[in-house]
């Protein structure tokens, strides 16, 4: 078992979402969160041309079994890309070993929770 934390920009989410159902990965846990990297972002308020030190962005959360963990990330990787090859800023897919699964409701746990 892994879990998948994706990193991507908030205009992308419906997309990254859409294909991810298409390709039968339909649970997910979705957060707002902001963060700073190598993309800048300038924005004008009251004038003044601005550097946010925080960007917002997507965080995808995916628990999957092992023999899906290519499809999930493949998936994620087509469609947050930024069209005409990628911009920086486009995100990051991090790929941490899940331990252990338990669900509350059954109290199943391991793969069969997931």
């Amino acid at each position: 078992m892994k879990l998948i934390t994706a990193i991507i920009r908030e205009e992308r989410l419906d997309q990254v979402r859409e294909a991810l159902i298409a390709a039968e990965i339909t649970r997910i846990t979705v957060s707002r969160v902001s963060g700073h990297g190598q993309q800048t972002q300038e924005l004008v308020y009251r004038g003044q041309t601005i550097v946010p030190n925080l960007i917002p962005k997507v965080r995808l959360d995916i628990a999957v079994n092992d023999a899906f963990v290519d499809i999930t990330c493949d998936t994620i990787l087509r469609t947050a890309k930024s069209p005409d090859g990628g911009k920086v800023g486009d995100g990051k897919i991090f790929i941490t070993h899940l331990e252990q699964c338990i669900r509350i409701r059954t109290e199943e746990s391991g793969s069969k929770a997931i």
